[in-house]
C-alpha cells in the first residue's frame, strides 16, 4: 500500500542583533539591515525570524532562540560600553540544547580574536608576530622589538580600531611615538605612559604585537567568506595608522565586489584552497562550524620574486560582519541550508 509522503517541515533560523526594547517591538524582517539575508534564506526554503538581544530581556531572547533550528548572530564584541559575556553564555546554553549557532562563541574564541594572528603566524598569511599575556611581558619585550622597526599593538578583542596602535621608537629621544587607530594624529609619550594605557587590555585578554606593514597606505583587501567559500571582496585605502597626510587624503570608503573580481582571484584561491583548510586544521575547527559569514583583512606585504603581491593578515572578523558584498546573502543562505540539512 502506498503511503502518502508528508512534506518536510521548513527549517527556521533567527537573525539576532543587539537592540533596545523599542527595537524589539518595532523591528521586522522587512525593515532592518538584514532584509537581503531574510530574502536569501526564503529562496532556499528557510524561514527567517528576527531576534533582538539586550541584557534586560535576555530570558525572552533565550526562549525565542530555543524555538528555532539555528541562529545567525550579529553582535559586536564591544558596543556602547557593553561586552558579549552574557550573550555568549546564553548562546552556549541554546547550542547545548540543539540549536545551531553561528558563530558559536567557542569558534569566535578560536578565530575571531586577535590571537589568531599569533596562532597562525606560520601560515602563508603570517608575519613577525608576538603575544603578550601580561603587562610585565610587554614591558620586557616590546623595547627590543621596537629597536627593529615600528610595531602594531592590538588588544585581543575589539572592533572599530579600538585598542589598536602604531608604535615606533624615536631616533633621538627616549620617548616613543604612538598613533591610536581611531585618531588622526600621533603623540609622543613615554613607554611607561603607553603601557598604562594598555593595562586594561590584560584584564580579560592578551595583546598582539605585529610588525608594521609599510605598504598599508596602498590599501586593505577584505575577503568575505561564507563557511569555506569566498563570498566577495571589499577594498579601500585607509586612514587608520597611516601617518602621511598625503596618503590619508587618499582614503575612501570600502568598495564591494563579487568573488569573480579578476583582481583578487589569486587571493580567492589561496583562501579557499589553502589558508582556510590550514586554519581549520590548526585551530581544530570542524568545516561545518565555520561561521556562515566571516571576513579576513589583508594588507599588502613584500612583493614576491615573481612580481606578485604577498598578503599579510591584519585581522579576522567573525562577530558582526556587516555590511558585505551584494552577493554575500545568497552565499550565507546556501551555507545555512547545507548546515541545517545535517539536523534532519
Amino acid at each position: 500500500m502506498d503511503t502518502e509522503r508528508q512534506p518536510s517541515p521548513r527549517r527556521t533560523v533567527a537573525i539576532l542583533s543587539r537592540g533596545d526594547a523599542a527595537a524589539r517591538r518595532d523591528a521586522t524582517p522587512k525593515n532592518g539591515r538584514f532584509v537581503d539575508v531574510f530574502e536569501a534564506l526564503a529562496a532556499v526554503g528557510v524561514d527567517g525570524r528576527l531576534a533582538i538581544y539586550d541584557e534586560s530581556f535576555a530570558d525572552a531572547a533565550r526562549e525565542q532562540l530555543l524555538a528555532v533550528d539555528g541562529v545567525l548572530v550579529w553582535v559586536n564584541p564591544i558596543q556602547d560600553g557593553r561586552n558579549r559575556a552574557g550573550l555568549d553564555a546564553l548562546l552556549r546554553d541554546v547550542a547545548a540544547q540543539g540549536v545551531w549557532v553561528s558563530a558559536h562563541p567557542e569558534v569566535i574564541l578560536k578565530m575571531g580574536t586577535k590571537e589568531v594572528l599569533y596562532r597562525t603566524r606560520s601560515m602563508g598569511w603570517g608575519s613577525d608576530t608576538a603575544l603578550y599575556r601580561t603587562a610585565e611581558a610587554m614591558r620586557a619585550e616590546l623595547p627590543t622589538r621596537l629597536a627593529a622597526g615600528p610595531r602594531v599593538i592590538k588588544r585581543a578583542r575589539g572592533n572599530g580600531g579600538q585598542g589598536v596602535w602604531k608604535v615606533e621608537k624615536l631616533p633621538t629621544s627616549s620617548m616613543i611615538k604612538v598613533l591610536d587607530a581611531t585618531k588622526d594624529a600621533p603623540e609622543e609619550v613615554t613607554l611607561d605612559d603607553f603601557l598604562r594605557r594598555c593595562a586594561e587590555y590584560f584584564e580579560n585578554g592578551s595583546v598582539i604585537d605585529q610588525a608594521f606593514q609599510s605598504r598599508l597606505s596602498e590599501g586593505v583587501v577584505r575577503c568575505y567568506m561564507a563557511g569555506d567559500r569566498c563570498a566577495g571582496f571589499g577594498y579601500h585605502k585607509v586612514k587608520a595608522l597611516v601617518d602621511s597626510p598625503a596618503a590619508r587624503s587618499e582614503a575612501g570608503p570600502r568598495l564591494y565586489t563579487s568573488n569573480a573580481d579578476p583582481r583578487f582571484q589569486r587571493l580567492r584561491r589561496l583562501m579557499e584552497d589553502e589558508w582556510t583548510p590550514q586554519l581549520t586544521s590548526l585551530l581544530d575547527i570542524a568545516r561545518g562550524d565555520l561561521p556562515a559569514i566571516w571576513d579576513a583583512d589583508f594588507m599588502l606585504g613584500p612583493v614576491k620574486a615573481d612580481g606578485s603581491d604577498s598578503y599579510v593578515l591584519g585581522e579576522i572578523n567573525v562577530s558582526s560582519v556587516h555590511p558585505y558584498p551584494n552577493e554575500a546573502p545568497a552565499e550565507i543562505a546556501r551555507r545555512v541550508a547545507d548546515r541545517l540539512q545535517l539536523k534532519l
